[in-house]
């Protein structure tokens, strides 16, 4: 890999994972269609902690407040245990905390639902994905997919949801969805925010939803990529061109959370549903023109 092409990785990763295009797809895509050697795994995942900075940059204040309160969540959990106790011990004057007593605390409960069938998925059809990322007909028909989710979502009714209101059986479907979006082609972003609104998020928590809830996702897939990591040799130069990679992927992936603010509010999808199509279009036809 020379510095241009992890560069182009990078812009490519950084743009795709935040606007509704699929990074994946376009990622396999760009792979095939210039046939290049198959990235290693270490790059793959430095591209993704470059998106999840890019992430923890704009909603810096929401993630710390979540974290706080999910240490809360957690203390209180043990102090009603120690209380539990304490009851069967004959002290029943003491009470029971409320564990989800504010917003950011069930936000914590539905970004956790949501992880739970992403991750079974993920992981139950991991090889399955790798093989799909191979085939070019496979990204173009996703991308598809992809563009009707798109058109779908410019045409939700607007919701009022927030974390309040918000079931956890809305947190588990979206999950699902996001497990779906690990289909190279399929847009992880698009189709949580479609999720979202379907389920009646207000506009602006759908996104913050979306983002904030593929930080778990992100940071697992990161995880099993580096237990397999082995013994990847990887020289100087290589390590520079992976640092700058990751440092485009999050430099253009901040720019790109904030596009996306702006697209779902105003309800401009349908521009990114015309290029999903017209892609996955050109994808399906070019693999029956190469077979």
């Amino acid at each position: 890999m020379s510095l241009l092409e992890a560069i182009i990785m990078g812009l490519i990763q950084g743009i795709t994972e935040f606007l509704p295009v699929s990074s994946s797809g376009h990622l396999a895509l760009f792979e095939i269609a210039f046939d290049l050697e198959k990235t290693g795994l270490l790059f793959d995942c430095l591209l993704h902690f470059g998106t999840l900075i890019a992430v923890f940059a704009v909603y810096f204040r929401d993630i710390w407040k979540m974290i706080c309160e999910g240490f809360g969540i957690i203390g209180d959990f043990f102090i009603n245990a120690g209380t539990a106790v304490s009851k069967l011990m004959g002290h029943k004057e003491k009470k029971y905390r409320k564990i989800i007593c504010n917003g950011y605390r069930k936000f914590v409960m539905l970004v956790i639902v949501s992880t739970i069938p992403t991750g079974i998925i993920g992981i139950a059809a991991k090889d399955l994905i790798e093989l799909a990322s191979t085939i070019l007909i496979v990204p173009g028909i996703c991308l598809i997919v992809t563009s009707i989710l798109l058109f779908i979502a410019d045409r939700c009714k607007e919701g009022t949801k927030t974390p309040k209101h918000v079931s956890y059986t809305n947190a588990f479907i979206i999950g699902i969805c996001q497990g779906f979006a690990t289909l190279p082609g399929i847009s992880r972003s698009g189709t949580t925010i479609t999720a979202c609104l379907l389920s009646g998020f207000d506009r602006k928590f759908a996104v913050k939803y979306s983002f904030i809830m593929s930080i778990p996702a992100i940071l697992g897939s990161v995880v099993l990529q580096l237990l397999e990591l082995g013994d990847e040799k990887i020289t100087t130069n290589e390590w520079i061109y992976y640092l700058a990679g990751t440092l485009v992927a999050a430099v253009v992936g901040y720019i790109c959370i904030k596009i996306m603010l702006y697209v779902v509010r105003q309800k401009k999808y349908t521009i990114f549903s015309i290029y999903c199509l017209i892609i996955g279009v050109i994808s399906i036809s070019a693999y029956f023109v190469l077979v």
